[in-house]
């Protein structure tokens, strides 16, 4: 304890010596008038700002306690009550205890320079040592880890780490010395991409109103401006340049992907010096970047959809940077199109942010074209026939709005098109402006465009598109073939990806196309092409369009109001002549792939990297366990379950080794035992297989996890596979993540982390009824090696013999511990509880008076209701005496709220719930009573077209008997998509 006190007072001593002593009274700069305290939520960047100001923000975190210890909190030192947690150093304050933080003068790292400061001292950045109650990792000093045992009721002080470097040592004479305290701090393992505080200066306040005065002298103006236009700056940057730095400016959008960007916003605050962290929705990125436009080798990183770096580029052409800094893309919109292509993936998961402030300095700089759209009105066409257009449209489907003169951009990043897609962007976007609080999360969003693209498909209201369009590229006519064609879309594309992710452009063969080339971002070339309904609803299952030319420019005439959209931003364009001319190329990061072998097996077969071979067992992890135990890494490898053992090549990227577990997943489901060697010298593509221990087959949604970082897993994207090696996320072990995996029983937790799946007494399955009720399979067969790994059972369905007369009852047990639905950004869908399938001479369990309510409110259509029984208990998978579960209630009496609230919080198995009477799942249902929305609802969320009722028929039979012929017309082109799907792959469809 005594060194304890002397470390505090000589870390308090060693920061005071280092900074202006006018700016830590301490009721000077945070108290306001009348004596009550004014905390920071944000960086201050007025002259009024203090050096060392903690960023508060509201905190529920367990595990710590106030900062001020034990004997000086004047709350409750054993009890959360509201707290307040600094986003630059990471301590937690009890609101009360705000004042006595001040009288220790403990304060956050400092993030700028004072004026006057020597200049010896400039580059010299100090450590900021913090005492920390919990610390991961190991000490630097004896490379012993921090044994707190995860013990939330423990005070004592077990390390002291520093905020900059996050260098952190045991609290004991022989780890952390007094010296420490007077060493320059290196800034850890980010250092290139800091901005050191010493770079930023504070303006002195009389040498900033002495320049206000000249301007006022020199330049005397008439117009009013604006307070920020007025405002004198108060800071300036100082650069020191240097080949091995490459500083970063981080700009959030919070409003991208639901809140996941204010979290992020707070990741890079911690990592990175706060000033440079920008929040978008204040002012936008304009002034921070006329800011740090001197500053050699910046980089860029965008946290928000294809939009946000759009508005960057936008600036920095403004600004007319030179060169101009290059921009990387952290993706959290909806569509991240631009960012898939530059291979930044689909959506930010949980990657930790170290890793991705290593892409974006290590990453490569690629150009990205970009184009002018100049719009001139088309003085051709009378206004009455322009209006008159519009109100066709509308009669057609499209929602009321005004029409527009210009297009929402000038300039265009990704792609520029007119008719179905912009119709239905458009429909999005008018109806994200009317009630934005329901759309605030990816999946909610792209459920919204999977229906409205379906209502799109049958309506067709964009038929006539090529009848009022005039289409020349590079000065050669080709109206002709697009009314040939009969196009219900025309897209001008300047990066591959599209639509969430599809490739429209695909790869033209050299022989039966030999004047078209394959799709490049920087050749200064834009690829036309068309869409017709069949080739437009072919995109997600790897379809192309009509492709027409690829040119250097491009002139549109239009001759009615025509719905049009620039990289997401719709409009009703007037009749109007659009042309497309490049713009210039701008610089942007390219996330390139990893190599960096962590461990090679030593019974390599050649000196080569493609002959070594890696001997590596497979584990999968459930979803339940990896948001439990994310915390442990050792925990979460217990909780892992085998599936078998794969021998790959060492150069074999992610993309291929799932290849390989696919099949070892096929062979091994089948039942046949089978050892089989591959020579990799021959071929090293192909691996060594053996057989999988695990019963239940990895549905197709899993995903590999990275288990090398030091903290915790995380997910690897899917569209990233090829961008890692299999020897970059694992050693002798491969991790994998199934959403779908169910099992029976948690692993145990923490103390302050019960198991999240309810007990049941012995002899009763999770149903209530009788073990031997119930068809349970083991994890690992008798006598397997592993089976001693994990005792917990694994459900899985019954053998196909079952008498169809008498169909089996899902019953799923209610999670007490876990909430409904989770409030995180990186769940996008509520995992599935554990279902157990009864066998035809068991009993079913009378449905409780919560599932009777639950089943009354998806009749009546009250959503409130729901949310409320699944809250108290009830299940999503509850039947009625028909048969019928709630989903099917939902469907047959149209509440389409409900319908996507059910979908997106039920496990998918409900979409292949058949009813007693009819044997008729929900979309059976949804066909029948002509509910077309909530059948394209159904559709998207993976629901089998191809199924078939107790009679034979399949959804679009039901359709044509309910005479909705359009609604027919959908069910069967898509049929026909995975029809064709099949056959490519040469498997069978389920």
């Amino acid at each position: 304890m005594s060194f304890l006190r002397s470390s505090w007072k000589a870390i308090s001593r060693s920061y005071l010596r280092g900074q202006d002593h006018a700016h830590h009274e301490p009721n000077q700069h945070h108290l306001k008038h009348g004596g009550e305290r004014q905390l920071k939520t944000a960086v201050d960047w007025t002259d009024n700002a203090v050096n060392g100001e903690h960023i508060w923000t509201d905190t529920k975190e367990s595990g710590d306690f106030c900062y001020v210890g034990e004997q000086d909190c004047l709350v409750n030192f054993f009890k959360s009550g509201p707290r307040k947690k600094c986003l630059g150093c990471k301590i937690l304050v009890h609101v009360g205890c705000m004042h006595v933080l001040e009288k220790i003068n403990f304060r956050c790292r400092p993030t700028f320079r004072e004026p006057g400061t020597k200049s010896s001292r400039e580059t010299f950045v100090r450590h900021h040592w913090v005492h920390r109650r919990r610390q991961e990792g190991k000490c630097k000093q004896c490379g012993k880890p921090f044994h707190q045992k995860f013990s939330f009721h423990s005070k004592e002080i077990v390390a002291i780490s520093c905020s900059w470097c996050k260098a952190a040592y045991h609290n004991k004479v022989s780890c952390f010395m007094m010296q420490h305290i007077e060493e320059q701090c290196t800034l850890g393992a980010h250092a290139g991409v800091i901005v050191p505080p010493s770079w930023i200066m504070k303006v002195p306040k009389n040498r900033m109103s002495i320049k206000s005065s000249l301007k006022k002298k020199k330049r005397p103006s008439i117009k009013r401006k604006s307070l920020k236009e007025s405002k004198s700056k108060a800071f300036m940057i100082k650069p020191v340049a240097s080949p091995f730095i490459k500083p970063l400016l981080v700009f959030v959008n919070p409003k991208s992907g639901g809140n996941q960007g204010a979290k992020i916003m707070q990741k890079f605050i911690w990592y990175l010096n706060p000033r440079q962290v920008f929040d978008l929705s204040q002012g936008g990125p304009r002034e921070a970047l006329e800011m740090y436009r001197k500053v050699a080798n910046l980089r860029i990183l965008a946290c928000g959809g294809d939009g946000t770096a759009g508005w960057i580029l936008s600036t920095l052409d403004s600004l007319g940077m030179n060169p101009p800094p290059p921009v990387a893309v952290l993706p959290l919109g909806t569509g991240n199109d631009l960012a898939r292509t530059l291979n930044w993936g689909g959506g930010y998961t949980d990657e930790p942010i170290s890793k991705i402030l290593s892409h974006v300095e290590d990453g490569p700089v690629v150009q990205l074209d970009r184009w002018n759209l100049q719009v001139s009105p088309n003085r051709q066409v009378p206004a009455d026939e322009g209006e008159e257009g519009g109100d066709k449209e509308a009669e057609l489907g499209a929602p009321e709005g005004e029409v527009k003169e210009k297009l929402p951009l000038d300039v265009m990043n990704n792609y520029f098109s007119m008719g179905a897609d912009a119709h239905v962007a458009l429909e999005f976007h008018e109806s994200r402006e009317a009630n934005p609080e329901k759309f605030n999360s990816r999946f909610r969003n792209k459920m919204f465009y999977a229906g409205a693209g379906g209502r799109e498909l049958m309506k067709g209201s964009s038929k006539d598109l090529a009848k009022y369009v005039h289409l020349v590229c590079d000065d050669i006519d080709m109206t002709a073939k697009v009314q040939e064609l009969k196009l219900h879309c025309l897209l001008f594309l300047n990066i591959p990806r599209y639509c969430s992710g599809t490739v429209p452009w695909g790869n033209p063969s050299s022989s039966q196309h030999p004047e078209l080339e394959p799709q490049r971002h920087d050749d200064g070339y834009l690829e036309v092409l068309g869409f017709t309904p069949a080739t437009m609803a072919t995109l997600q299952v790897g379809g192309h369009g009509e492709r027409l030319c690829q040119c250097r420019e491009a002139r549109i005439t239009t001759y009615k109001t025509i719905p049009m959209q620039v990289d997401g931003e719709p409009c009703r364009l007037a009749p109007a002549t659009v042309h497309v001319t490049l713009r210039n190329q701008a610089n942007v990061v390219l996330k390139s792939k990893r190599r960096t072998p962590t461990a090679l097996s030593a019974d390599a077969t050649g000196p080569g990297l493609a002959s070594e071979r890696l001997r590596i067992q497979v584990s999968k992890v459930s979803m339940v366990d990896y948001e439990a135990l994310h915390y442990d890494k050792d925990k979460l490898k217990e909780a892992s379950i085998p599936v078998g053992i794969i021998v790959v090549a060492g150069d074999c990227d992610l993309e291929q080794c799932r290849g390989h577990i696919e099949r070892l997943q096929e062979e091994s489901h089948t039942g046949v035992k089978f050892q089989r060697s591959v020579s990799l010298i021959d071929n090293p593509a192909r691996a060594t297989l053996t057989l999988s221990v695990s019963t239940q087959k990895l549905s197709p949604k899993w995903c590999f996890l990275d288990s090398t970082n030091a903290d915790r897993f995380f997910r690897i994207d899917r569209t990233q596979e090829n961008l890692h090696y299999v020897t970059d996320i694992s050693s002798k072990e491969l991790f994998v993540l199934d959403p779908e995996l169910v099992i029976t029983k948690d692993v145990c937790t923490s103390p302050a982390m019960p198991d999240l799946v309810e007990q049941h007494p012995k002899g009763h399955s999770s149903a209530g009824t009788p073990q031997g009720k119930a068809f349970v399979f083991p994890v690992t067969p008798p006598g397997s090696p592993m089976s001693s790994r994990r005792n917990d059972r694994v459900q899985s369905h019954p053998p196909a013999q079952m008498d169809r007369s008498s169909p089996p009852v899902c019953s799923v047990r209610s999670e007490p511990a876990s909430p409904v639905f989770s409030g995180s950004p990186n769940t996008t869908r509520r995992q599935p509880r554990p279902v157990t399938i009864h066998s035809p001479g068991a009993s079913s369990p009378n449905a409780s008076e919560k599932d009777a309510r639950l089943l009354e409110a998806c009749r009546d259509g009250e959503i409130s209701m729901l949310v409320e029984m699944l809250r108290s208990g009830a299940d999503l998978a509850t039947t009625d005496p028909q048969g019928m579960t709630p989903l099917h209630h939902a469907v047959r009496y149209g509440h389409k709220d409900l319908v996507e609230y059910i979908l997106k919080h039920g496990p998918p198995s409900l979409l292949e719930v058949s009813d007693y009477e009819k044997g008729q799942t929900p979309l059976h249902k949804a066909a029948s009573y002509q509910r077309r929305s909530i059948c394209c609802m159904l559709v998207a969320a993976g629901a089998k077209v191809t199924c078939r009722d107790s009679n034979g028929n399949t959804p679009r039979l039901l359709s044509l008997k309910a005479n909705d012929r359009d609604l027919a017309d959908y069910l069967k082109g898509q049929e026909q998509y995975l029809l064709a799907t099949t056959e490519e792959n040469q498997e069978t469809a389920v």
